[in-house]
C-alpha cells in the first residue's frame, strides 16, 4: 500500500497536469453538468460491479437480479434525480450497498473532485488510479477497470452520437492550439521517482460544422491533427461517415484555401462541390498590397496623409471585391469580377494574381437556391466558434494532453448550442 506522502505526491502530480482555468458562469454550468453525469456513470457502474461480486458469495442459491429502482443522491455540483440501483427478485432488504454508504459518510467530497478533474480532461490511468484508492476496500481492481472503461466509454459516446440527419451544407476549418506531450528525456521528482519530459507542441483541432437550410447550425464534428492536410481531412470525412454521414448527400463543403480539403473531398464526398470562403479570399489579397501611385491630396484638394491613403486603397478594393458577391445571379457576378480586374489590375497586380487564384470555386454558391447564398459563401458561422474556444484555451496555454483539450472544445460546444437555445440537429430523425 502506498504511504500518505506518496498518495499526497500523486495527487498534486494528476491536479497540476489537469488544465484549471478561471470559466465564465455558463462554461461553469455545462461543466457541473457533465460532472453531475460523470458522477452518475461512475456510481451505477461501482454498483453494477460490487452486486457481481456480492453474488459471488451465493453460490447455488444466487438471486436473480431485477432491474433497477431510482434514487436521489445530491452531489457538490448538482443533484442526481434517478439514480440507477440494481436490484435482485428477493433480499433487497438484507442487501448493503457499501458504495453508497461510503459515498455519503465521506467518499463524496473526493469522488465529485475526480469526477472534476476527468471532466477537465484527466486521463483514464489517473482516473483508475484514484478511484482504485477510494473503492479498492469495496471493489476488485478488476471491477474498478471496468467502472473506469465505462465512465469513459460514456464520455465518448456523448461527443461522438450517431447522425441521423445529413446536412446539405458542411463548413470545415481548423483551429491551433499547443498540448503537451511526454518526449524520450526522463527527469527525477521530488519522490525519486523517473518522469517523461513534457514539452508543448503545436497541434490543430479539424472541426465540421453542419449547416441546414433554415439557416440553423451545428457543430457536428472535431479532431486532433498534427496538420490541415489530405490525410487528416479524408480521416476526419471518414469517421463522419462512420457516424452515419450520407456521402452523397452532402451537396457542398465550405473552406478556405486550406490545404488537403479538395483532394478529401474528391476520395470521401465525390458528389459535393467546395465554396471557397469569400472572406478568406478577399482578405487573402492583404500580404500582396504594394500601394503603388497613392495620392497625395483628398477630395477637397488638401495634403493626404500617405497612411490614410494606404487605409482608403484597402477599403475600397477590398469593397469592391467584396461586392462582385451581391450580384444577383453568377452571370452579374462575373460582369462585375471582370471590372473590378480591369480597375485594379495595374495599381495591385499582385493583390489580384492572387484574388484571381481558385476565384472560381468562390462562385459555388450560386448553384444553390438563393436562400441559401448568405449563409454558405464563408466560413464566418465556424470562425465564431472558434473565437469563443480561443479565448478560453488562451486561459489555458498548452493543454496537458489531447482529452482536456477536446473536452474544452466540448465544453464551449455545448455552451454555444445552449446560448442559442438549440436542439441537436444532427440527432433529428427524418430529411
Amino acid at each position: 500500500m502506498p504511504t500518505v506522502a506518496e498518495r499526497t505526491e500523486e495527487i498534486q502530480r494528476i491536479q497540476s497536469r489537469t488544465f484549471q482555468q478561471s470559466l465564465n458562469e455558463r462554461v461553469e454550468a455545462e461543466l457541473r453538468s457533465s460532472v453531475v453525469k460523470t458522477v452518475k456513470a461512475v456510481l451505477e457502474s461501482a454498483l453494477v460491479e460490487e452486486l457481481k461480486e456480492a453474488l459471488q458469495g451465493f453460490g447455488e442459491c444466487r438471486p436473480r437480479r431485477s432491474g433497477y429502482y431510482r434514487r436521489v443522491v445530491d452531489t457538490q455540483y448538482g443533484r442526481i434525480d434517478e439514480l440507477q440501483v440494481p436490484k435482485l427478485r428477493e433480499r433487497n432488504r438484507e442487501r448493503q450497498w457499501h458504495i453508497l454508504e461510503r459515498y455519503q459518510r465521506g467518499l463524496q467530497g473526493f469522488l465529485d473532485w475526480v469526477c472534476y478533474l476527468y471532466v477537465l480532461g484527466l486521463s483514464i490511468r489517473d482516473l483508475q488510479v484514484l478511484l482504485y484508492w477510494q473503492l479498492g476496500q469495496v471493489l476488485s481492481r478488476n471491477a474498478v477497470n471496468q467502472v473506469t472503461l465505462r465512465v469513459h466509454e460514456r464520455m465518448l459516446a456523448e461527443r461522438q452520437s450517431r447522425i441521423e440527419q445529413t446536412p446539405d451544407v458542411l463548413i470545415v476549418d481548423g483551429v491551433w492550439v499547443e498540448i503537451q506531450y511526454a518526449s524520450e528525456a526522463v527527469k527525477i521528482d521530488r519522490s525519486g521517482h523517473q518522469r517523461q519530459v513534457r514539452h508543448a507542441q503545436d497541434r490543430v483541432i479539424l472541426a465540421v460544422m453542419a449547416l441546414w437550410c433554415d439557416g440553423s447550425h451545428e457543430l457536428l464534428h472535431y479532431e486532433i491533427a498534427q496538420q490541415e492536410e489530405t490525410n487528416a481531412w479524408q480521416s476526419l470525412f471518414e469517421h463522419l461517415i462512420e457516424r452515419g454521414l450520407d456521402p452523397e448527400a452532402v451537396k457542398v463543403v465550405v473552406s478556405d484555401g486550406a490545404k488537403g480539403v479538395l483532394a478529401a473531398m474528391a476520395q470521401s464526398l465525390p458528389h459535393s462541390q467546395q465554396q471557397r470562403c469569400i472572406t478568406h479570399k478577399v482578405r487573402g489579397m492583404d500580404p500582396y498590397l504594394k500601394y503603388r501611385q497613392l495620392p497625395i491630396q483628398d477630395e477637397q484638394g488638401q495634403p493626404l496623409d500617405p497612411q490614410v491613403a494606404k487605409k482608403q486603397r484597402k477599403s475600397d478594393l477590398f469593397n469592391e471585391a467584396y461586392d462582385i458577391y451581391e450580384a444577383p445571379t453568377y452571370e452579374a457576378a462575373q460582369q462585375r469580377q471582370q471590372v473590378f480586374i480591369d480597375k485594379w489590375k495595374d495599381l495591385e497586380p499582385e493583390a489580384i494574381h492572387a484574388f484571381q487564384w481558385g476565384l472560381k470555386r468562390t462562385f459555388t454558391f450560386y448553384q444553390l437556391d438563393e436562400s441559401w447564398h448568405r449563409c454558405i459563401r464563408t466560413t464566418n458561422a465556424l470562425e465564431r466558434f472558434f473565437r469563443e474556444f480561443r479565448a478560453k484555451a488562451d486561459e489555458v496555454g498548452a493543454f496537458p494532453n489531447e482529452q482536456s483539450c477536446l473536452t474544452l472544445f466540448f465544453l464551449v460546444k455545448q455552451l454555444e448550442h445552449a446560448k442559442h437555445d438549440r436542439p441537436s440537429m444532427a440527432n433529428k430523425s427524418g430529411h
